[in-house]
């Protein structure tokens, strides 16, 4: 049995892990991410203004997880957003839309008891590598 290759994701431009995992990796084609909170990289801290500001925020920091591993938001297949509060889904959803405006990917959207830093939304993602899909 040979081993699959991997390669661990740094953004540059992306708040660092806030535990022992990784923020993204790539491996066959593929981008997987980790559950990208609202954090402004400069200060470390989730960015005010609510869930719309944290779920701006969290995508600017998934395109540059993906753009570290060679993908992009337009190469996503599948999301998984987590929120403390469905009630708050309607003002994630417009933040969203403005982000994956043609041919959304897949997603799901679950409610959870609680996220790291309190945050209101996290969200994940796989993706295609870009050389791969041809781009």
């Amino acid at each position: 049995m040979s081993l699959m290759r991997r390669e661990i994701l740094i953004a540059d431009k992306a708040p660092r892990a806030i535990g022992p995992y990784s923020l993204g990796v790539r491996t066959r084609g593929l981008v997987f991410t980790a559950e990208i909170l609202g954090i402004d990289p400069d200060t470390g801290d989730l960015k005010p203004g609510g869930i719309e500001a944290e779920t701006r925020q969290a995508l600017i920091n998934l395109a540059n997880v993906l753009q570290s591993g060679g993908s992009s938001l337009d190469l996503v297949v599948k999301t998984t957003v987590f929120m403390q509060d469905l009630g708050e889904f309607d003002k994630m959803n417009a933040v969203y839309g403005e982000f994956f405006k043609d041919d959304p990917p897949a997603r799901s959207t679950i409610q959870v008891a609680a996220l790291p830093k309190s945050a209101a939304v996290g969200i994940e993602a796989v993706a295609v590598v870009a050389e791969v899909y041809g781009d």
